[in-house]
């Protein structure tokens, strides 16, 4: 490997998994379909979240995924 790439590879800043969030009306739709997760199963929330139109790949990452959820509610 070249030398000087190593080195401006070592030399970037980090980068973030995560966005700030955009929609906090999304963001709230999410958080309740966590508790749905919850209170029932996790089908039960995919669809709840479906029908209030978030996009698959953030379904996945919160209900599948929980390692990489925000720590944080906003």
């Amino acid at each position: 490997m070249n030398v000087t790439l190593v080195q401006s590879l070592e030399s970037a800043p980090p980068v973030s998994m995560f966005h700030p969030r955009q929609d906090d009306a999304c963001s709230a739709v999410v958080e309740r379909g966590l508790l749905v997760q919850t209170s029932f199963n996790t089908v039960c929330a995919i669809e709840y979240m479906k029908s209030h139109n978030v996009d698959p790949r953030v379904i996945e990452r919160v209900l599948l995924h929980p390692e990489q959820r925000r720590k944080t509610a906003h």
